[in-house]
């Protein structure tokens, strides 16, 4: 069942996927309209899942779900990732490297690999002021108030040289 993020409660389950690139308004609209055809088909073990979405810098996807009603199983994950998948290849863009990391220039969202952001960080070329993006928020909650943060508040700080 597809409701409107804001709606769901603090304590639902979130994943964030960020995109190695923006999408582009052509693409943003499609992903939202296969984000809503997705999620209102998406169930855990025959039963409705409670969930919604929410778009970030049109870069960052984030699906929640509502565990109240019902979890997310091992299969309804699977289905998830494999729908991740899919945009991947649609697009030609990376949402599943971990092993990447988003930052703030300014208003600008900066993607590296995590190599090149430990090289800046030695080179201090970021900071433990610099806005980082900590996409292992677990929660609601936790995205709306720890996902967007200084890297000395995240794990991007164990890189920052004092």
């Amino acid at each position: 069942m597809l409701v409107h993020f804001d709606t769901l409660p603090n304590t639902s389950r979130v994943w964030v996927y960020q995109a190695s690139r923006s999408f582009n308004a052509e693409e943003l609209e499609e992903v939202k309209n296969s984000l809503n055809e997705f999620i209102q088909e998406w169930t855990a073990h025959g039963s409705e899942l409670r969930a919604g979405y929410d778009i970030k810098y049109n870069r960052f996807i984030t699906i929640a779900i509502d565990q109240t009603m019902a979890g997310a199983s091992g299969c309804s994950i699977d289905a998830s990732v494999r729908f991740i998948q899919d945009l991947e290849k649609k697009y030609n863009i990376d949402l599943l490297d971990k092993m990447n990391v988003s930052y703030k220039q300014g208003e600008f969202v900066a993607y590296k690999p995590l190599i090149d952001f430990k090289k800046m960080a030695k080179n201090k070329s970021v900071s433990k002021k610099t806005i980082v993006f900590n996409n292992l928020v677990t929660n609601k909650q936790e995205y709306l108030n720890h996902w967007e943060v200084p890297a000395e508040e995240s794990w991007h700080g164990r890189f920052m040289i004092v």
